[in-house]
Parts: C-alpha cells; structure tokens; sequence
C-alpha cells in the first residue's frame, strides 16, 4: 500500500482535452480523479458492468443520467447504476474536478450511445 496523488498517479487525456489520474486500479475498484476545461463533454454511454459514483471536488458538473438533468456542485455526489446512460459536460467558465468511483473497473466496459 502507498500514498497516491496526482503528482504520482497514472495520468490520461480523453476528450483531447481532459485529464485523468488513476489514484485506484484494481481488478474489482477504480477510482480516478478528472479534470475537465470549460466546454468539455464526454460522449453519451453506459456500462454494461461498472456502476459509477461522481462526486465533485470543484466547480460545477452537468450529469444528464437516464434523461434527467442533475446539476451538481462541489461536495456533491451522483450515483449511476450499470446500464444507464449518462453524460458529463462542463458548462461553466471554470475548470472541474471530480472523482469518479467505479466497481468493477469502467474501463473497457463502456457502450457508446449515437
């Protein structure tokens, strides 16, 4: 066991623009800590496996999930079962953190809705 941050975390882009940092990766827990720039998007998808929770650590998330509207703010979390579409955007004129939790592992278990 050791003590992660982003400074030592495995670190991505997705969106071209967006990063993440794996703080957990395990076969059965991942949790990873994004940040996404004013205007970012994430494609509409689910998980056919993986539930997810966001929680946000700054700024102002739009999650549509299921085809509702959830706007949420710093100390805020969401829960979205497998199976339920869900996309993130950054609206605002700030950068956004947040956490994303994922049991099992979201990654490679994702369905792009078009």
């Amino acid at each position: 066991m050791n003590i992660i941050s982003t400074d030592k975390a495995e670190h991505y882009i997705w969106a071209e623009k967006c990063d993440g940092w794996h703080l957990a990766k395990s076969p059965n827990l991942s949790v990873i800590e994004e940040q996404v720039p004013p205007g970012g998007t994430e494609v509409k998808h689910y998980h056919t496996k993986s539930e997810q929770f966001f929680y946000m650590l700054s700024g102002i998330a739009i999650i549509e999930a299921d085809g509702q509207i959830h706007e949420l703010n710093t100390n805020q979390g969401l829960h979205i079962p497998a199976g339920i579409q869900h996309q993130l955007r950054n609206n605002s004129d700030e950068n956004i953190r947040f956490l994303v939790i994922s049991t099992p592992p979201s990654h490679g278990d994702r369905v792009i809705v078009s």
